[in-house]
């Protein structure tokens, strides 16, 4: 992607994302975004923690739950490269104590979710914190339970099969799994704010999760500052966005840094599975999700753990990392992913404004809402800052001259062929956008208006 659109998408992207916090109500979340493996935006925005109204930052620290599985997918390649386990090694060669059935299944099939080992016991309540975390004997036990399905059947999810993983490494290295991954995995990635596991005494720059809005009729902070113990392999791992784009970006075989071998990032990228019953087509590798958009494939990992949400990706075409943390449960982490993946692909189709149109800019409200004029290449979208993918079915304007200009394309229902112009004050400032017979002012204009006519 060039550079300059690559720079003006990203402009967009952190107006939009603002927006749409403050438009959902939800309180936080931080993005980051690399190119070739450096990084060309990191932001937060909202609040850290509604109760104390703390500012969310780009250096907040965040649980990004089951991005912990590509973590540990990393952790047994590397060990693989190290010739101490195989990925056809029977989970039993490593870990005593298995149900028989668990012992036979395969590293790499609980590497992609096609062991059948059950998703989380037969008590998932440490996922809704009615009880600590499990620990090593407590899943042993829950492993001794034997399989849900016959393994090689189908893709099916499993915390409980990266827990598994995470004994398998204690095993062959006779070491805490965080310990090492610690050590041999996150510090060699070079990922300075990011542990295995929220750990007792261990100081970090933790935002506070936080709860949906229904239950209660408002949200209640949830602290997410718990152990998750023997689940950690699967969920525990605590990290900023910047951190975690920059893990992704070097998953690509095309990545000059890497802690995995070419090979070993092949194997990781492959897909293993695809994912049943699914809405959209998908797949997963070995830790990692698989994926398209519009024709970008993509591969990365969601995550959710009390009071936090997640997706990051990394889109091996267009050497794009992305990670998108948030700190409640409702956040709409996957649409909005989705939405910054729209306006990658738009600008990169348009390119860059040009000096015709880079003015042609801004937020302009009315009595329905928001318009976002987007300049790009030679011309502009007027696109509604409230959708989840702002730039669909958006009205695209044809500059004529300094503050004239026309609508070139529109959704059949909208105003085509008819003309915009921009109005200005006395300083020549912009104060006021027609779409054809629509008038348009600033926010503040607009909100005394309303409270004029509507409230006397």
């Amino acid at each position: 992607m060039d550079p300059k659109a690559l720079q003006a998408a990203l402009r967009y992207i952190e107006s939009w994302l603002g927006f749409q916090l403050r438009v959902l109500a939800r309180p936080g979340l931080t993005l980051a975004v690399t190119h070739r493996q450096r990084i060309v935006l990191e932001l937060g925005l909202g609040e850290a923690d509604i109760l104390k109204k703390t500012p969310m930052t780009a250096q907040h620290q965040l649980r990004i739950a089951s991005h912990s599985k590509t973590f540990t997918a990393v952790g047994i390649l590397k060990l693989r490269e190290q010739g101490l386990l195989g990925l056809d090694d029977p989970a039993g060669r490593h870990v005593k104590g298995l149900h028989a059935d668990v012992a036979k299944v395969r590293l790499s099939q609980l590497l992609s979710h096609s062991a059948g080992v059950s998703r989380d016991g037969p008590d998932a309540g440490q996922f809704q914190d009615r009880h600590p975390y499990l620990d090593r004997e407590q899943l042993l036990q829950d492993l001794a339970r034997g399989l849900a399905i016959t393994p090689n059947t189908r893709f099916k999810y499993s915390n409980h099969g990266f827990g598994l993983l995470g004994l398998v490494i204690e095993a062959v290295t006779g070491q805490r799994y965080v310990d090492w991954m610690a050590r041999e995995v996150v510090a060699p990635a070079g990922l300075e704010h990011t542990l295995p596991d929220r750990l007792p005494g261990k100081r970090t720059g933790l935002a506070a999760g936080h709860s949906g809005r229904l239950l209660l009729g408002r949200r209640v902070v949830i602290p997410g500052d718990n152990e998750t113990r023997a689940i950690a392999p699967a969920g525990g791992f605590v990290s900023t966005a910047g951190d975690v784009a920059r893990f992704y970006a070097q998953l690509l075989p095309t990545a000059k840094k890497s802690l995995l071998s070419v090979d070993s990032r092949r194997e990781l990228m492959r897909r293993h599975a695809q994912v049943p019953h699914s809405s959209t087509p998908s797949w997963y590798g070995l830790g990692v999700m698989h994926g398209s958009y519009q024709g970008w494939d993509w591969l990365g990992h969601t995550g959710g753990l009390q009071g936090f949400v997640s997706r990051s990706l990394v889109l091996p075409q267009q050497e794009i990392a992305i990670s998108l943390l948030a700190n409640s449960l409702d956040a709409f982490t996957w649409p909005w992913v989705d939405g910054i993946l729209q306006v990658l692909q738009t600008f990169d189709r348009h390119g860059a404004p040009t000096a015709r149109t880079r003015d042609w800019t801004g937020r302009w409200w009315n009595l329905w809402g928001a318009t976002d004029l987007v300049p790009m290449g030679d011309h502009v979208l007027a696109v509604g800052p409230a959708l989840a993918a702002p730039f669909t079915d958006a009205t695209q304007l044809t500059p004529t001259g300094k503050d004239r200009a026309v609508m070139s394309q529109a959704n059949g229902y909208a105003t085509f062929g008819e003309e915009v112009r921009r109005v200005r004050d006395a300083k020549g400032q912009v104060k006021e956008l027609w779409l054809g017979g629509s008038l348009s002012r600033p926010e503040n204009v607009v909100a005394r208006e309303m409270q004029r006519r509507y409230e006397g």
